[in-house]
C-alpha cells in the first residue's frame, strides 16, 4: 500500500462492543483515515443480536445508507419492519426516522455510510466514545477518560462528549469531575435526565449532594 490508497478486510478489524456490549463496531473510518464521510461496520455474531443500534440522526442531521454485507437482517423504521438479506441497500434520507436492525442469521454483516447533505463532512463525535469502550473491558478507565477528553478538546463543550466523559470519570472515581461534566451535559439535555437516574456507570455520582435533581 502507499500513501495514495489503503484496503483491509472488514475481518481484520478488531470489533469493539459498544452500547452497552449490544453492539459490535468495526471503526471502519478510523482504521482508513477517511476524511470525506463517515462509513463504519458492525457485525452481529449471533442470530438476535443488534446490527444497528436503535437511534435517529436528529442530533447531527446526517443522511444514511446501510448495505447488509452478509448474512440477513430485519430493520424497523419508525414501525415498519423490512427484510434485509444480503445485498439490500437502504437508505435513509430523513434523519429523525428511528431505526434499528436485528440480526437474523449469525455472522450478519452491515456497513453504514452517512453525513449531512449540502454540509462539509466532520468526525461525529460519537466515534470518541465508541473508540473508548474498548478500555471498559481491561477495566482501563483513565484510558477511557483519555480517548473521549481528546474528542472534547475537538468539540468543546458538546453534550454527548460530556455526558460520555462523566460515565468515564465516574468508573475511574473521579466523581466530582464525573458530576460537574454530567451536569454540564444535561444542562444542554435535559432530556437525558431519565437515562442518567438508570444510568449504571453513575451509580456513585447519582449519591452526591450535587447531583441534579
Amino acid at each position: 500500500m502507499s500513501e495514495r490508497w489503503k484496503s483491509v478486510r472488514l475481518d481484520e478489524i478488531e470489533p469493539i462492543p459498544v452500547v452497552g456490549g449490544t453492539l459490535l463496531w468495526r471503526p471502519l473510518r478510523r482504521t482508513l483515515d477517511i476524511g470525506a464521510f463517515g462509513i463504519n461496520a458492525y457485525v452481529a455474531p449471533k442470530a438476535g443480536d443488534d446490527v444497528v443500534e436503535e437511534h435517529t440522526e436528529r442530533m447531527y442531521g446526517h443522511e444514511e445508507v446501510y448495505v447488509v454485507l452478509s448474512g440477513r437482517a430485519t430493520f424497523t423504521l419508525d414501525g415498519e419492519t423490512l427484510d434485509a438479506p444480503a445485498g439490500t441497500v437502504v437508505f435513509l434520507r430523513d434523519p429523525a426516522v428511528k431505526r434499528h436492525a436485528r440480526a437474523e442469521e449469525d455472522g450478519t454483516a452491515v456497513l453504514a455510510v452517512g453525513g449531512k447533505r449540502g454540509a462539509a463532512y466532520e468526525v461525529s463525535q460519537w466515534e470518541w466514545a465508541f473508540a473508548a469502550e474498548r478500555h471498559r473491558a481491561a477495566g482501563d478507565f483513565d484510558a477511557m477518560v483519555d480517548e473521549i477528553t481528546e474528542g472534547l478538546a475537538l468539540y468543546p463543550d458538546n453534550p454527548s462528549l460530556l455526558y460520555d466523559l462523566g460515565c468515564a470519570e465516574a468508573l475511574a472515581g473521579r466523581l466530582d469531575d464525573a458530576l460537574a461534566h454530567v451536569t454540564r451535559a444535561l444542562e444542554q439535555r435535559a432530556e437525558w435526565r431519565e437515562r442518567a437516574e438508570n444510568d449504571p456507570d453513575l451509580e456513585q455520582v447519582r449519591r452526591l449532594p450535587g447531583w441534579p435533581r
